[in-house]
């Protein structure tokens, strides 16, 4: 069992620091799993027995990078929460590096749990806005609806059709969400 706080966690957080600084230092390309090891102060058996290969660990690096570090601004309405959240998600999500993130997730992700996680992190947020805007009153359409019409899309686009992926398309796809003909 995995004490929380314990060695277990102090080794993760090395292993994912060193990851994090020598992909900046010497570049992605230039990892390996003796130079990571070297860089957070273990030997290369425990990164192999912990994520068994240098993609399992660029995976779960990239799937805690891709947590969201606050919750969702509250602007007002259901609307306006909406886009300004969609649009940073494409923002983050668009950007080189969450691009690279999210290739990471999924390549090191043999039993799809990554892309699990990647999609409860995206269904919390939604769920965050979603609940402040019924407790305003407003009405709302479901999580799924949401992840249906407004992360899938984007993530695609991301993933496959970037050109021409801008906020005014995240906008388009929260009103059709939401069952408007505009913004």
């Amino acid at each position: 069992m995995v004490r929380p706080g314990g060695r277990s966690a102090r080794v993760q957080a090395a292993v994912h620091a060193a990851v994090r600084e020598l992909a900046s230092e010497v570049g992605r390309d230039a990892l390996t799993v003796p130079l990571v090891a070297r860089r957070a102060g273990v030997t290369p058996s425990t990164i192999y027995r912990r994520w068994g290969d240098l993609q399992e660990l660029l995976s779960d690096v990239a799937v805690e990078r891709l947590r969201p570090e606050a919750s969702p601004g509250d602007h007002g309405d259901l609307y306006a929460d909406l886009t300004a959240w969609a649009e940073q998600f494409l923002d983050e999500m668009a950007s080189p590096a969450g691009r690279s993130y999210i290739r990471d997730a999924l390549l090191g992700d043999p039993d799809g749990s990554n892309a699990g996680q990647c999609s409860a992190y995206a269904a919390e947020q939604l769920e965050t806005v979603l609940a402040r805007a019924a407790g305003r009153g407003d009405v709302t359409p479901d999580v799924e609806t949401v992840m249906d019409g407004v992360v899938a899309p984007l993530m695609y686009r991301i993933l496959f059709r970037p050109d021409g992926l801008d906020a005014p398309y995240a906008h388009r796809l929260v009103a059709q969400a939401l069952g408007r003909t505009g913004p």
